[in-house]
């Protein structure tokens, strides 16, 4: 056919030799449009896309606000927690190192207070306490020159602590084990505890700003069905708590997550530095009835991860029927004496003694 268009090019005259050679470019162009369209049109392979989780429930603002205070009611809890400690001081370059589960017992109370011991074989491994102010670490576990007794003050910001030891001669396994879990245990704040367990409530009359939006994300499928590798889409809200204004220039305080499958669930809260920068992310799973007398429908399981601090920590309550909730402590409760006669780490003072050398 297109020799043929040839021929005629010969035998006619210039509009009809334009015109014809319009015919050859039409032909020429749908010869190869036939011959790549199986390539274009022709599903050869299906893809699997993750499938959006449903019913999606819907909920305006103030119903967002009614959820996060509602888990805020709670003024204080004790109860025996299983708790797994992971350094990601590593994290950028795939390394992980995760330390052993083991028990704890804990007791919170509003506002920011708390008592925490962890212990392993019932053998005490470290204990740390905060007043709400200011806050101590014991750390009990290992050789006599990794024990300490931490202590400073909860707004402020310090740089990491690192476990004191001689390098002069080879550590074994066992060694560089114990000195790496004395250096987490010893970064540990128990503050940061309460500020995720004792979610603070949004006021009525609080002067920030307030943000609700739609957000979807592709995640591992938790579900029991679920096969290795599954993947799903996951509706949320997002309610953003923005500090009021000050020249036009506002700071984002808060992020709340809320999982909206089946209902409305807070499953995650962000907090930011005035910087914009993230401080600590929470993520709250397998909400369920806690408490042996009065009792509450709260997260069974808690993970803190500190990004600056570089460590998560995961907590699981043990026996959610044994829980106590709302029971009244005095202040020595949450109080951590030097019973031990460690070695004292003042990090207030140290911060002083940085700033004059300065």
């Amino acid at each position: 056919m297109i020799d043929g268009l040839r021929l005629m090019l010969k035998n006619h005259t210039p509009s009809k030799v334009r015109l014809t050679r319009l015919l050859l470019l039409v032909v020429v162009a749908s010869s190869v449009f036939i011959n790549s369209g199986c390539g274009l049109f022709g599903a050869k392979r299906k893809i699997e896309v993750p499938p959006l989780l449903s019913p999606l429930a819907e909920a305006d603002k103030n119903r967002l606000i009614q959820e996060v205070n509602r888990l805020s009611t709670v003024r204080s809890i004790h109860g025996k927690v299983d708790i797994q400690f992971e350094d990601t001081s590593f994290a950028s370059s795939g390394i992980a190192d995760q330390y052993r589960l083991v028990d704890g017992t804990i007791t919170l109370q509003r506002p920011g207070k708390i008592y925490l011991q962890i212990q392993f074989t019932f053998v005490d491994i470290a204990q740390m306490a905060s007043d709400g102010e200011h806050f101590s670490v014991a750390v009990l576990k290992g050789d006599e020159k990794y024990r300490r007794f931490v202590k400073g003050t909860n707004s402020a910001v310090y740089p990491k602590l690192e476990a004191d030891a001689n390098h002069s001669t080879p550590q074994t396994n066992k060694q560089k084990t114990e000195k790496e879990t004395v250096s987490a245990l010893s970064n540990l704040r128990p503050q940061h505890l309460t500020d995720a367990f004792m979610i603070r409530p949004i006021e009525p009359n609080s002067a920030s700003i307030y943000v609700q939006s739609q957000f979807f994300q592709e995640e591992a499928d938790a579900r029991r069905q679920a096969k290795k590798g599954d993947r799903v889409v996951r509706g949320y809200y997002l309610l953003e708590e923005l500090s009021q204004p000050q020249a036009g220039d506002a700071k984002l305080s808060r992020r709340f997550w809320f999982d909206r499958v089946s209902g409305i669930r807070l499953a995650r809260v962000q907090t930011y530095d005035d910087r914009g920068a993230l401080i600590t992310d929470v993520a709250y799973s397998n909400e369920r009835a806690l408490g042996s007398g009065t009792t509450a429908s709260l997260p069974s399981r808690i993970e803190i991860t500190r990004p600056q601090d570089q460590y998560k920590l995961s907590i699981t309550y043990q026996d959610a029927s044994s829980v106590e909730l709302n029971r009244e402590y005095g202040p020595k409760a949450f109080v951590l004496e030097n019973k031990w006669q460690l070695p004292e780490v003042d990090l207030d003072a140290q911060n002083k003694k940085v700033t004059a050398n300065q």
